[in-house]
Protein backbone atom coordinates (compact mmCIF):
# COMPACT_ATOMS: atom_id res chain seq x y z
CA UNK A 1 0.00 0.00 0.00
CA UNK A 2 2.97 2.30 -0.38
CA UNK A 3 1.32 4.08 -3.32
CA UNK A 4 -1.59 5.02 -1.08
CA UNK A 5 0.54 6.95 1.41
CA UNK A 6 -0.74 10.48 1.64
CA UNK A 7 -4.08 9.50 0.11
CA UNK A 8 -7.28 10.65 1.79
CA UNK A 9 -8.57 8.06 4.24
CA UNK A 10 -12.04 7.13 5.42
CA UNK A 11 -12.97 7.63 9.08
CA UNK A 12 -14.69 4.32 9.92
CA UNK A 13 -16.79 3.50 13.00
CA UNK A 14 -18.51 0.14 13.42
CA UNK A 15 -20.88 -0.16 16.38
CA UNK A 16 -22.88 -3.01 17.87
CA UNK A 17 -25.28 -2.73 20.82
CA UNK A 18 -22.56 -4.22 23.02
CA UNK A 19 -19.40 -2.41 21.92
CA UNK A 20 -17.39 -0.33 19.47
CA UNK A 21 -16.30 -3.07 17.07
CA UNK A 22 -13.92 -0.90 15.01
CA UNK A 23 -12.90 2.73 15.03
CA UNK A 24 -10.13 4.09 12.86
CA UNK A 25 -8.98 5.06 9.38
CA UNK A 26 -9.16 2.92 6.25
CA UNK A 27 -8.40 3.08 2.53
CA UNK A 28 -11.51 1.07 1.64
CA UNK A 29 -14.45 -0.80 3.14
CA UNK A 30 -16.46 -3.61 1.52
CA UNK A 31 -20.04 -4.32 2.62
CA UNK A 32 -22.64 -7.08 2.13
CA UNK A 33 -25.42 -4.75 0.95
CA UNK A 34 -29.08 -5.47 0.38
CA UNK A 35 -28.56 -5.24 -3.41
CA UNK A 36 -25.17 -6.97 -3.46
CA UNK A 37 -21.63 -6.46 -2.24
CA UNK A 38 -20.28 -2.92 -2.63
CA UNK A 39 -17.07 -1.05 -1.91
CA UNK A 40 -16.65 2.41 -0.39
CA UNK A 41 -13.53 4.46 -1.17
CA UNK A 42 -12.61 8.03 -0.14
CA UNK A 43 -14.83 10.70 -1.75
CA UNK A 44 -17.68 8.20 -2.20
CA UNK A 45 -21.11 9.66 -2.87
CA UNK A 46 -23.42 9.95 0.15
CA UNK A 47 -25.13 6.64 0.82
CA UNK A 48 -27.47 4.93 3.28
CA UNK A 49 -27.86 1.16 2.91
CA UNK A 50 -29.15 -1.88 4.75
CA UNK A 51 -26.59 -4.60 5.31
CA UNK A 52 -27.26 -8.31 5.18
CA UNK A 53 -25.53 -11.29 6.78
CA UNK A 54 -21.93 -11.58 5.63
CA UNK A 55 -18.59 -9.91 6.25
CA UNK A 56 -17.51 -6.28 6.41
CA UNK A 57 -13.93 -5.93 5.14
CA UNK A 58 -12.04 -2.88 6.36
CA UNK A 59 -8.75 -2.83 4.43
CA UNK A 60 -7.56 -6.33 5.47
CA UNK A 61 -9.66 -6.77 8.65
CA UNK A 62 -12.80 -8.93 8.42
CA UNK A 63 -15.82 -8.38 10.67
CA UNK A 64 -18.73 -10.87 10.54
CA UNK A 65 -22.18 -9.27 10.55
CA UNK A 66 -25.71 -10.60 10.93
CA UNK A 67 -27.42 -7.42 9.70
CA UNK A 68 -27.12 -3.67 10.01
CA UNK A 69 -27.13 -0.28 8.36
CA UNK A 70 -24.33 1.89 6.95
CA UNK A 71 -24.17 5.63 6.34
CA UNK A 72 -21.48 7.16 4.13
CA UNK A 73 -20.77 10.87 3.71
CA UNK A 74 -17.85 13.31 3.76
CA UNK A 75 -15.29 10.46 3.99
CA UNK A 76 -17.01 9.18 7.14
CA UNK A 77 -18.44 5.66 7.32
CA UNK A 78 -20.70 4.73 10.23
CA UNK A 79 -22.09 1.23 10.68
CA UNK A 80 -24.61 0.05 13.24
CA UNK A 81 -24.65 -3.74 13.19
CA UNK A 82 -25.89 -6.84 14.94
CA UNK A 83 -23.59 -9.75 15.47
CA UNK A 84 -24.86 -13.23 14.75
CA UNK A 85 -26.42 -14.80 17.83
CA UNK A 86 -24.67 -18.05 18.75
CA UNK A 87 -27.02 -20.89 19.63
Amino acid sequence: MGSQLGAKLLEVTVLSPEEIVFQGKAYRVIFPGENGVFEVLPFHKRLLSRLLSGTIIIDEEMIPIYRGIVRVGDNTVTVIMEKEVKK
